[in-house]
């Protein structure tokens, strides 16, 4: 194994927010899937789901969902469980901010510039014009441990997808309209949305595909104890 094929894989992953209508076959999203499920999981209790959408199926869930996200979402609206606090504190506010303005920015949108800042959020809904969308659920019985779990396998699919020339967007954005997902795609009652996952081509032209997010140093998270001066 070539560690710099991994470690490309792995830095070149980034949320893509703009993609080229070329189709991805069935058969690769599979193998994706397939490869993806080699990750770990507590007592290899795989607690992933996926809902894999393309044509004209992907186009009836986001024909429903749009328009419900524009019109404030309705009394159903809201997700099922918390994914950020409820007041953000540094560092973490700091870095969010900092990555909305650099997506805004690109995107030439102003601060205070609501109507626009709503648009751009809503194209989550159109999985950024990916071909193919998918919905991952869990079941809502299972407790965090198999959270850490999902958390690992949505790793391995962005990861795969990489590997095979394909780029993705984690959206936990459809998460809050699980109530219009549910209905569309018929999901069992125990099926809690954790996010959505675009998968495609990144469009080079885009300008929202220049955003490169920083990371910060393993020095500044980290504490290394034992090892030899």
């Amino acid at each position: 194994m070539n560690p710099a094929d991994v470690d490309h894989a792995i830095t070149s992953r980034r949320s893509v927010r703009a993609f080229l209508p070329t189709p991805v076959p069935r058969e690769t999203v599979e193998a994706i899937l397939n490869i993806s499920a080699r990750a770990p999981s507590g007592t290899n209790m795989q607690p992933w789901r996926v809902h894999v959408l393309a044509g004209e199926e992907r186009r009836r869930l986001s024909d429903a969902v749009r328009p419900a996200f524009l019109s404030g979402g309705g009394p159903e609206s809201g997700s099922e469980y918390a994914y950020y606090p409820d007041k953000f504190f540094e560092p973490y506010l700091s870095r969010r901010r900092k990555v909305g303005w650099d997506l805004y920015g690109l995107l030439g949108i102003a601060k205070g510039d609501v109507a626009r800042m709503l648009a751009q959020h809503a194209r989550n809904f159109d999985f950024f014009d990916a071909p193919v969308g998918m919905i991952c659920t869990i079941d809502r019985r299972l407790k965090i441990g198999s959270w850490l779990d999902y958390g690992m396998f949505l790793e391995n699919m962005m990861i795969a997808a990489r590997a095979r020339g394909l780029d993705t967007c984690p959206q936990a954005a459809w998460a809050p309209m699980h109530a219009v997902v549910r209905r569309v795609l018929e999901l069992a009652p125990e099926e809690l949305v954790v996010c959505g996952m675009a998968l495609g081509y990144a469009d080079p032209d885009a300008p929202e595909n220049r955003l490169v997010t920083e990371r910060v140093p393993a020095s500044a998270f980290a504490t290394f104890r034992g090892f030899p001066d």
